[in-house]
This record gives C-alpha cells, structure tokens and sequence, in this order.
C-alpha cells in the first residue's frame, strides 16, 4: 500500500499491520500524518485535553542502572539519606492535598539495594529488605493521610510486586523506552543498566496486564534509535494492550542532553519527531495537539520534574490558556485516566474503589470542587449567561478552578443537536451523551440552547405549588442502597427511629397544610412490610375526609405496584379502586434510573425499568397523570441518563400523562452505598445544571415542565437551573423527611415568599399553580401568604420495628 493508502486506512479507524505501521517510517512529510492522528483524537476525545494535577515525590534517587543520559539518578553521597523517610513523604504529599493535587507520583531508581550498600543499610533502619516494599508502605501511608491517589514508577517488577503494589496504588508504569536490543550495547545509552532490557520490562508490562492494573509506558525517542525503531516499539506496546487493555497511556518523551551525563553533547530531536510533556517543549504544545496528542500528563503546582528538573512546569493557567489558543479545553483527571476509573471494579484493588469514586464525574474524569447536592456549600464561582444569570460554572469543571478560558463556543455537531432537538425530533443516545459531555464554551452553548427554548416555550414565567410532604411511614423491606430515609435490616438504618403514622396524625397533617394555603398533599414512604392496598385505600380516604377539595398527589408506581399485588388485584383495578378513594396523580418517583444495569447495583430487589414503566401507562390509560424524576450521580453513566430520557419520552408521546420531569441529583452522605465506598459523591454542579438543560431539549416538545429541586440544589443551584432550561421551582414542601435523611441541609420549606422572591430577583415572573399547572386559586395563594407556624409533627412510633432494632443491638 502506498501512504496515502495507508493513511485512508488509519482515518478510516482501520488497524494498520505491522509492515503498514513500519511503511511510516520512510514518510518524509508529517502533515498528513498529523491530520490522520489529530481526527482520530478528536473522534474519541472531541475537544478535551487533559491533565493530572500532582506532586512527584522522589523516594529514592539511587538507582542500579548507569543510563548515559541520566541526572535523577545518583551514587550514594555522604550525608544525605539514601530514602525519603515518612515524615519527608507526607510533607510532600500534604503540600500537594493543599493545592488541590488528586496525584501522588511515587519516582525512584531501580533496585538500588542491588547495587549499593548504603541503599541496603538504610532500608534495612526503615524496617524492609527492598526498596519496593518501602515503596509501597509509604504508597499505603499517603493514601491513608492525605486522600493523593498514588501513581507509582519503579521500574521492572515481578508479578508479586505488582499485586503488593496494586493494592496500594491506582495505576502504575514504566517506560518501554526502546525494544531496540541495540541500545544495549557497548557504547549505547543503556549499557551497563541490566533493567534496561526490554524482554525485562515488557515481561513487567505484560505482567500488569494479567493483574488488570491500569498502567502507564511510552518511549523515548532522541537516544540513537531510528524512526523505524520507535514504530517497533509501539508496536510491542500495541500487541500487549490488545492482549490486555490496560495501557492507559502512551507517553512520546523527548531525549534532553543534560551537562554531567555521557550524552551531554548528543542532538535532541527535533520539533518533528513529535514530543508531549508541556515541560519538554513549551514553545510546541499547538504544534503537539496539531500532531493528535489528547493529554500533557501529570502538570505539577508544587513540585519540580525531577527527572528533568531544569524544565519548570508551565503554569496551569498558561497551559490552559494555549491548550484553548489551539481550540481545545484543558480538564484534570486522575492518575487512572476515565476509561479505567469507570471500571472501578475490573481495574481497581477494593480498598482504592472509594477513593477513586469520591473524586470524579460521571465521565471518570477529576472532580474539581467540593459541591454536593443537598450540602451546605456554595455553587462553584460564576459567570454571566446573559445579562442578570447567576449560572454558575467552573471552566468547564476539569480545568484549573481559577481559570476561565473556554476555546471557542460550540461546535458544528452541537449545532446540529440543537437544531434537531428545538424541532421536536427524537434525539439518538449518543447525542445525548454528547450533550452531557459539554464543558466549558460547550457547556455554555447547551445551557443558552436549553434556556432559549425555555423561554421560547414557557415564557418568563417560574411556576411553584403550596404542598405538603407527608411520609407516613419510614420502615421499608426493599433494600435500595441509596436511600438513607428507609428503616430496614438494623446495618442499613442510619438516621432516626423507625415511625408508622396513624391516620389521625396524617389528617392533622393534610388539615393544617390546607389552612396555610397548600392545594396538594403528597405522600410517599417506605414499602412497609404490613402495608397492603388496603392501607393506600385507607389514607386516601381518611384525607378526602379530612379537607375534601386538597388534591392527593401520592403513591409512586412501586407502592402501587406493590399494593395491587397485596391485594390480588390487577393494576389497572387497584388504580380505578384508588381514584375512587381520592386519590388524584402520581409522584413519578422511584424511577431513579431507567435502566437495568444500573437498577442491579442500587436497588436490585425494587421494580424493574419495565415494570416501572408499565404501571405508569396503566395510571395514565386510567385518567391519573404523573410527574417523573430520574434519581442520578451515583452508579451510573451519561449513556444511562440517556436511556432513561429517551424512555420517558416515548411514553409520554404514547400516554401524555408527564405533567413535569423533576432532576433529583443524588445527596450521597449518609446513605448506604455510599458509605460503603461504592458510589459517587453525586453529580457535580455541571452535571447537576447541565441535567435540566438536557432534559429541556430532548423532552421537547413532549414534556413541557421541568422543575428543579431547591432541597438538592440549594437556592443558588435552583436559580442556575432556571437560568439552563428549567422553568419551575417544585413545592413549598412545609416537611421534607427523605433528602434530610440522605445528609441535606437546604431545609424543610421554602414559602411563597422565598420562592418568589428567588423568581424575582432572576427578572422573571411567579406563578403559584396546581399539581396539574391551574393558577392557584387567589384564596388558596392569599392563605398561603403569612402562614402560621407548622405545629411540630409527631412521627408514630413503630413501636414493634423498633424492639426487634433494640433487640438486635444488644445481640
């Protein structure tokens, strides 16, 4: 094949045979080469060019091998310590914690206690026999003080070194540098370094593959190699990752003639060989991205290179300022890049798993702030929209947090998203996703999109309802691993006693809501284990009992479910039996996500996405209409939240029942899942935001109204998300019992008043509504002015799950 053959070949995502990779070597003009590669970059990481912020912690700079090119590595000089001890290693580390490094890349030499005594001596004073298992102590001790995800390089290593130090670090990795037996002769750069070798460490790259350890390697180019050497050794790299999958990385470092070293007078490479860590060229990084790089590697804020100390790490602003002058935006991930740290489970030792879930996104890159949903802490700095917006943003939320350049606004492809989502079509899952990946200027032109359509559709007008939540009861027999409300099996119950309220309590409830003005009371609870249709019957009626004109916004498709089941009844019978008994619409939660792969892992015994679905149809095809909620920020994915809104959209265009779709963002602290290090800290303020505005362009024109949750979201994450697509602001509340069980401090009520001033100050107009979007009633609205003060509720006791929880205890 000629080049240009193989060239088409490549872009056209085709694997190159070895001759065809080799046949690259004789090509005189890279650019067409670097047009390949940069397409090829772009269709797997669009605009993103990332980096891992981190503190390189020299362990050791003693090393067995006498590379000709080296000043890391030293002989034993008297009076310095051989070894970092722990205090200098933590010193490190903390320094780097408090700049924000996610990374703790552990550099050392190669078994230096091969070599020297001195090196021998001072491990034995530390209380070990070799410089790995010091290694990974001190990785161990990092991790458990400073919270640094360790990265550890040290050089060749057998298959049990690798697993001891898999369980203390995310990732790991050695240069290739050259599969070239050639180096290794007398008068080559690697004479004299018996780690060198390339069968030892591709036998250590293959190694760490069979342990599913996510690693690092690359070459190094500028030694006395040729060009088709380089191509030999990618294509060893090549033939393990296809065996394996574990090369996370491949790094192109260029040879740096340093004074003191053999090579010192050795040519570097020039700008056409093709070179990536920012540092080595930082006059070249729009010539790299042009040449298809999609990461500069670990960028420092603390410490030096200290490998190649006389080259400083470009500042983070000014890195990401010419990652954006080349049209793309700089975002940080961890030492394990998103691919792995989606997999936690395949590519990461279990006592890792939390740390590495706790500090990324949805997309496996690096969470960049400390917003929660439902805690109490600021949105991320802002920016204006437009004229008046409180949306709130963080570069991007991957880039440096100070930094504020975007790249350019948008794209073709995003442009023709919009396009086809403000026509009413149905977008296709990977368009979704798409929409969720935005950062930066993209993130930007998605919520612009959304809002635009908003407005286009709903006006300027917020719309909020006077409501109550009454839980009736907070003892459950499922076992949803998010949820931190219900009072089960005694290892699951976290926050107060297990209460079953009676019905005179509920009508006392449903009574005083209508005196302070509420149109609707909405009640859900756990699945007790005593409940049967009956009992929904029974609440329904005692209400309409109590305050005949209150609508009765209650029961979420498992609670009917569940209660047809009780009772021997089909669906559609018990529904028909409930309407009869008052009740009016469904709250469309325990939805969570609508999807089956993500249903297994955090409420495998509850409803299935089928079945949720199915009971909803059946409340519509009855008259009954529905909100619906998706529950995300947790276990799952972009590709899921895709799924779930393309299947709410088509029964909506089946049925029309959705009055309202109600983003309900994970708040993670106190429940299960979470605390057992196997979920997400929740979305992070972009996907949060970003959420509402996707939802407001692919539910259009199907679903009208999407609502934000102030209880999750906090006033200033409600406002952004008017500001991205969303146009109402939920209901007064009065109670809220499960979100504050989950950890949230935003509340219990947020009154007419609040709410409208909250609209106001956005320039937009309220609007107080019905469940089903009727103005209020102006008698209902006054009375919910100047409400009295909520008589303080009394939870039953459920005093019989609560002697089986004191019986337990004391076991």
């Amino acid at each position: 094949m000629t080049i240009d053959e193989i060239l088409a070949r490549a872009g056209a995502g085709g694997r190159l045979s070895e001759a065809q990779a080799l046949a690259l070597a004789d090509c005189a003009d890279l650019r067409p080469l670097m047009l390949v590669a940069a397409r090829l970059r772009d269709a797997v990481h669009g605009k993103l060019v990332s980096y891992s912020r981190k503190v390189f912690i020299p362990l050791t700079q003693l090393c067995r091998d006498v590379c000709h090119y080296c000043t890391f590595a030293h002989p034993p000089r008297p009076g310095e310590p051989a070894y970092l001890d722990a205090e200098q290693v933590l010193e490190i580390a903390r320094a780097g914690a408090r700049a924000g490094c996610h990374e703790a890349l552990f550099t050392l030499g190669d078994k230096p206690e091969l070599r020297y005594g001195a090196a021998r001596e001072a491990l034995v004073r530390l209380g070990h026999q070799t410089t790995l298992s010091y290694l990974a102590e001190m990785a161990g001790l990092v991790l458990r003080e400073t919270g640094l995800l360790p990265h550890v390089n040290p050089g060749v290593m057998t298959r049990t070194d690798i697993d001891r130090l898999r369980a203390v670090s995310v990732s790991q990795g050695i240069m290739l540098e050259s599969a070239s037996e050639r180096m290794r002769r007398r008068g080559g750069p690697h004479f004299g370094s018996p780690d060198k070798d390339p069968a030892a460490r591709l036998a250590t790259i293959r190694a760490a593959g069979e342990a599913a350890v996510p690693f690092t390697s690359g070459i190094l180019i500028g030694i006395g190699e040729t060009r088709r050497e380089r191509i030999e050794s990618l294509l060893a790299l090549r033939d393990l990752h296809d065996q394996y999958g574990h090369l996370q990385e491949i790094i192109i470092q260029n040879f740096r003639a340093k004074p003191g070293t053999r090579m010192v007078h050795a040519p570097e490479p020039a700008l056409d060989d093709h070179q990536a860590p920012p540092n080595l060229k930082p006059g070249a990084l729009a010539e790299m991205i042009g040449a298809g790089i999609n990461d500069w590697g670990g960028v420092s804020p603390v410490t030096p290179d200290h490998v190649n100390p006389e080259a400083p790490w470009p500042a983070l602003d000014r890195l990401a300022e010419r990652t954006a002058s080349a049209g793309k935006l700089l975002v940080e991930r961890l030492a394990i890049y998103p691919a792995y740290a989606c997999e936690v489970d395949r590519w990461v030792d279990p006592a890792l798993r939390p740390a590495v879930l706790r500090t990324i996104d949805a997309q496996g890159l690096a969470r960049t702030n400390d917003w929660v949903p439902g805690a109490d802490v600021e949105p991320p700095p802002t920016f204006t929209l437009r004229a008046g917006s409180p949306l709130s943003r963080n570069a991007g939320e991957g880039a440096d947090p100070r930094i504020t350049v975007a790249g350019e606004a948008g794209d073709n492809i995003l442009a023709g998203i919009f396009e086809k989502a403000t026509a009413g079509e149905a977008l296709g899952e990977a368009e979704i996703v798409r929409l969720f990946q935005a950062r930066g200027a993209d993130f930007d032109a998605v919520c612009h999109a959304a809002d635009e359509l908003r407005r286009r559709v709903n006006g300027e007008i917020v719309s909020y309802v006077v409501t109550r939540n009454i839980n009736y009861t907070n003892v459950c027999y499922f076992r949803c691993q998010f949820c931190a409300f219900s009072k089960g099996k005694l290892s699951e119950n976290l926050r107060g006693r297990p209460y079953d309220l009676d019905l005179p309590e509920i009508r006392r409830r449903v009574e005083e809501a209508w005196d302070r003005g509420a149109t609707e009371v909405c009640l859900q609870g756990g699945i007790h284990p005593e409940y049967t249709g009956a009992t929904y019957l029974a609440i329904c009626r005692a209400i309409k009992d109590a305050v005949p004109d209150i609508h009765v916004h209650a029961f979420s498709p498992l609670e009917i479910w569940q209660g047809a089941k009780t009772l021997g009844r089909a669906v559609p019978d018990f529904l028909r039996e409930l309407e009869a008994a008052g009740l009016s619409s469904l709250p469309g939660t325990a939805a969570e996500v609508l999807d089956d792969e993500v249903r297994a892992v955090i409420c495998p015994d509850k409803i299935k996405t089928a079945e949720w679905l199915e009971v909803m149809a059946m409340a519509h095809a009855a008259g009954l209409r529905s909100t619906v909620t998706i529950m995300y920020g947790h276990a799952d994915r972009y590709e899921h939240w895709a799924r779930h809104l393309l299947r709410i959209r088509a029964l909506q265009q089946r049925t029309g029942g959705f009055t309202e779709f109600v983003p309900l963002p994970f708040v993670p602290m106190e429940t299960p899942i979470y605390l057992k290090g196997r979920a997400r800290r929740g979305p992070t303020y972009r996907e949060a935001v970003l959420m509402h505005a996707v939802a407001r362009l692919v539910l259009h024109p199907v679903i009208t109204n999407i609502q934000t949750s102030w209880v999750k979201m906090g006033s200033g994450g409600a406002a952004a998300c008017l500001e991205a697509g969303a146009n109402d602001l939920g209901g007064t509340l009065m109670n809220e019992s499960i979100t504050r069980a989950a950890g949230a401090v935003h509340g219990q009520e947020m009154p007419p008043e609040s709410m409208e001033a909250l609209v106001l100050s956005l320039g937009r107009t309220p609007r107080q509504r019905t469940t089903l979007y009727a103005d209020a009633p102006p008698a209902r609205r006054a009375a919910s002015f100047a409400a009295p003060r909520l008589v303080e509720p009394v939870n039953t006791p459920a005093r019989r799950y609560e002697r089986r929880q004191q019986s337990a205890a004391a076991d």
